[in-house]
């Protein structure tokens, strides 16, 4: 009977302890949904700020770059922060400072005051820092470590998903009937101009709003919930022993040249979801029917992370399926670059499917020997998203400058030094100690 009775407890600890992590990896989802639809609104701000407040390319991606050079900026700060707060408190703060960054949109809206986007954009990027660096970790502790890889791929879907419908909802809202205005206004007076653009940009007022209480009630729920505190220090201290002989991670070059790769990786990736608006827009295609681009690309992305979960390591090896991501990268854009209308368009939503692959291998290959350096590595990881703020800029100043479509050759040198990090140098060690490095 004790025996039964033993049995029985088990089964029930087993079985909540289950449920627990299927509460805590719906929570978890919910977070990666959140960071999917705030980071690809960014797609339909820019050729909507591009109109609202009389922008040229390169102005308009500063929406792009005030985002993303946040994860750069706010690194150092977002550590801090979570040392301070925890894990679990840190993602409500995240959530918190992303609500007041939606919140300044509205004032931003009234006074159609470029700056005021800006700051409020940078303020989203920040909370957004300091969630991604928080949530990170419970994919792979909720659940085995060997099938961590399927958790990431899931919470991928959830992101993309998210950034699917984000076009399409924010777009049908703040997009309706630009284009007529955009045909009009160089026939209207400056006053007319001015009363038009002004209730354009009062348009996207209420969805921020009900962006901040969402972003709050999350914040909420999230304090209060179930979700386990993380030991980072603790995890360190297991493999302590690794990497003896090292005192800093300059010594670990297949580390640096990932983190570089990063940079370019989502540079890419952010070009491939925030320009394809306006890039439609340039090849003649009406603003509300170009946002479907951007779709098409998460779509596109949703694939690939399908294609990876049925394929990785069954049938093909993390640095194999990052090779075969970069040269299609370079197909892909070529083939933009050599056609026009809608079929060059549909090859930038394609890079999505050339895209989705890279993040998760990319990740792995980088920081592979780390040991107790690993911590720091993921740091110059996270930092390499500023690649999303730096390029996108870059596009913009070569699309006024040269072309929309020419632009685009700026990708094809970024594909390939992704593609020599898969053939060769994630492969890179070195043994020898730096002379007079600093341990980071």
């Amino acid at each position: 009977m004790a025996q039964k009775s033993i049995l029985k407890e088990e089964r029930a600890a087993a079985a909540s302890q289950s449920g627990g992590s299927m509460r805590s990896m719906l929570i978890i989802g919910a977070l990666f949904f959140i960071f999917g639809f705030v980071t690809w609104l960014n797609s339909v701000l820019i050729p909507y700020l591009k109109i609202a407040c009389q922008l040229n390319n390169f102005e308009s991606y500063l929406v792009a770059f005030a985002f993303y050079i946040a994860y750069l900026v706010m690194a150092i700060p977002s550590a801090w922060v979570l040392k301070k707060t925890g894990f679990k408190k840190g993602m409500s703060v995240g959530l918190a400072v992303m609500a007041v960054g939606a919140l300044v949109f509205i004032p931003a809206a009234m006074t159609r005051t470029y700056l005021f986007f800006l700051v409020g954009l940078f303020i989203q990027g920040t909370g957004l820092a300091v969630l991604q660096t928080a949530v990170n970790p419970y994919v792979t502790i909720l659940g085995p470590r060997e099938s961590a890889a399927k958790r990431i791929s899931i919470m991928g879907i959830c992101n993309k998903v998210a950034g699917a419908l984000a076009p399409l909802i924010l777009g049908a809202i703040i997009l309706d009937n630009a284009d007529a205005l955009v045909n009009t206004l160089g026939s209207m007076s400056a006053a007319q101009q001015a009363a038009e653009l002004d209730a354009l940009a009062t348009k996207v007022i209420m969805p921020y709003i009900v962006m901040a209480g969402v972003l709050l009630v999350l914040a909420v729920l999230v304090s209060f919930s179930a979700l386990p505190e993380v030991d980072t220090d603790q995890e360190d201290e297991t493999v302590a022993m690794a990497n003896t002989n090292k005192k800093s991670i300059l010594q670990f070059p297949h580390a640096l040249l990932g983190a570089f790769t990063l940079f370019l990786y989502v540079g890419v990736e952010v070009m491939a979801g925030d320009t394809v608006i306006s890039y439609g827009a340039s090849q003649g295609i009406d603003l509300l029917d170009a946002k479907i681009f951007a779709t098409y690309t998460m779509i596109a992305m949703l694939v690939g992370y399908v294609i990876g979960i049925a394929a990785i390591p069954k049938y093909i090896s993390q640095s194999k399926a990052l090779q075969v991501s970069a040269v299609l990268g370079v197909l892909f854009v070529l083939a933009a670059l050599f056609t026009d209308g809608y079929t060059s368009v549909l090859f930038i939503s394609l890079l999505g499917l050339a895209n989705a692959l890279m993040w998760p291998a990319i990740w792995p290959l980088a920081i592979a020997d780390l040991g107790r350096f690993t911590k720091i590595g993921s740091s110059l990881l996270i930092m390499g998203i500023a690649g999303g703020a730096v390029l996108p800029l870059l596009y913009g100043w070569l699309a006024d400058t040269i072309s929309p479509q020419q632009a685009y050759w700026i990708m094809i040198p970024c594909y390939l030094v992704i593609l020599y990090f898969a053939v060769y140098g994630h492969k890179i060690r070195t043994k020898q100690p730096v002379s007079g490095s600093l341990p980071l």
